[in-house]
This record gives C-alpha cells, structure tokens and sequence, in this order.
C-alpha cells in the first residue's frame, strides 16, 4: 500500500536520521471514537521506552502505527525514516521486530522450536518449502541460547511453558536484526518465576549497546527491565507525561495515567506501585 489513504498535516522536509520513530499531531479515529488524539512522540536510537497505561488507553493503537500495521486519521507518522502511507511496508516491516498475541497465536503447535526462530528471516510462520543457510541457523540457535532455551530447539512449540514460548517469540523477533525491537505486553500472563526471567533477559537486551531501539508496553511497572530510559504514559488515547523514566514515573503522573491514588517506588532500578 502506496497511497496515503487519509489527511495528514504537513510532514517535516527531512527525519532526522537518529530518529527511529517519529509521531507528529497523530490522530487515530474509528466509527467515530478516537482511538489516540494530538500523540506528538519520538524515539531514538539508543532509546528504550516504555508505554504504560489502562486498558483502553491507546497503547496497542500506538505499537500498530510504530510497525506500520495502521495509518493514522490524521498526523505524520515516521518509523526508521519512511513515512507510513508513502512507503513499501512490506519492505519496512522487514527491519522491525514484533511480539504480540497475535503473532504468538499463528506459530503452529507442532512447529520445532528451532524453526519458529528461523522462518522468521522469511517473515512466515510455519517452515514449509523455504531455504535456509547455515548463517540463518546459527543465528537462530544463537539467539535462542541468550534467551536462555537453547536446550529446547527440538522440542515442539506447544510442549513448552509460557515463559519459556514468551522467551522464544523474543529470540524470533530478532531473528532479521531489526532496528526496531516492538514488546507487546511481553510478560502478560506469566507467573512470578517466569516474569523475573523475562525481565532479566530484556534489562540484558536493554544494556547492550548493539541491541535495536526498545519500546516495551505494559500494564505494569513492576514489568519495566532496567536499562530502559523512557517512558509513555496514555489514558483515552492522550498523553498523560512521557520524558525520561526517574522523571515520568511519578506518583502525581501514574495516579492520572490510571484514575486513582498511587504510590510509587524505585529499588535497584525496578518500579512498584500500589494504591495509596
């Protein structure tokens, strides 16, 4: 898709080049209820953000127009310097890494562990007749090793738990080197065991210097890794505060971001918050 299906205000001559995503005056509308409205937002190369909110609050809409599966009402959206609506996003999709339920709910029961890392460098789900080179399995085993399951390449996807699926849907994402890492409440669902490891291996991610741009969407700020830098706090589809973490995660911004009293706490670069 090539054209530009709805009116959008006038885009800046030129992206600066270390901008990664790019959202000015953005309005999202659907059956006349807006989704998001007047999002200015910029993310950076060695950024990783955070974005917080109720449900309902947009984050899903906003993760949608980060990786090109959505076109804003009205607004400028840039992501890795091409303006969405005037771009092939089929080649864009490429260079961005995405885990969502959605995408978690395509990839095949049966489907070895292994392969569902590796059709990712053929951005499909379930291996069929394509070819792989010895550089696409080593680099499949490789990132399932840093997501600490390694040892389950063999195994079939459905016979793992859901930490352990949540760590390789991770290691798929980062199959093509993206340039955009996109965490779609990457730790939902998981228990206590299986969150502090997820955790642990995204502060990892977090803290490499080679590693793509983050931006990670959570209901929770006991989920966010250390290492992030950001945050983005939505309610009803605005901006609530968005800067640098120490200074968005207050209580006075997430008490707004979520309709009630909070108090807040940092130790050792992780968040708590729990009704004042």
């Amino acid at each position: 898709m090539t054209g530009d299906p709805f009116p959008a205000a006038a885009a800046p001559s030129t992206v600066d080049a270390d901008l990664v995503v790019s959202l000015d005056g953005v309005a999202v509308r659907r059956s006349g209820t807006a989704l998001l409205h007047d999002v200015d937002w910029r993310v950076e190369l060695d950024e990783r953000w955070v974005v917080l909110g109720p449900n309902g609050a947009g984050k899903t809409t906003l993760l949608n127009l980060a990786c090109g599966q959505l076109h804003p009402s009205t607004g400028v959206v840039h992501v890795l310097g091409e303006r969405i609506g005037r771009t092939d996003l089929t080649e864009l999709r490429t260079r961005i890494g995405l885990t969502t339920a959605a995408v978690a709910e395509r990839i095949p029961a049966e489907e070895r562990v292994g392969d569902v890392v590796l059709t990712a460098a053929w951005s499909v789900v379930g291996r069929w007749r394509e070819s792989y080179d010895q550089a696409d399995e080593a680099r499949a085993r490789a990132l399932l090793g840093q997501l600490g399951v390694g040892h389950l390449a063999d195994r079939t996807y459905g016979t793992l738990s859901e930490g352990e699926r949540k760590r390789v849907q991770v290691a798929r994402a980062l199959m093509t080197d993206p340039e955009l890492l996109l965490l779609d409440e990457p730790a939902a669902g998981l228990d206590l065991g299986g969150r502090e490891d997820l955790v642990g291996r995204l502060a990892e991610l977090a803290h490499d210097p080679d590693a793509p741009a983050l931006v990670l969407v959570t209901h929770h700020v006991e989920e966010i890794p250390p290492g992030f830098t950001h945050a983005l706090l939505l309610r009803d589809g605005a901006v609530v505060a968005q800067g640098l973490l120490a200074d968005t995660l207050t209580a006075d911004n997430l008490s707004k971001t979520f309709g009630l009293p909070l108090l807040v706490e940092r130790r050792a670069d992780r968040w708590t918050a729990r009704a004042a």
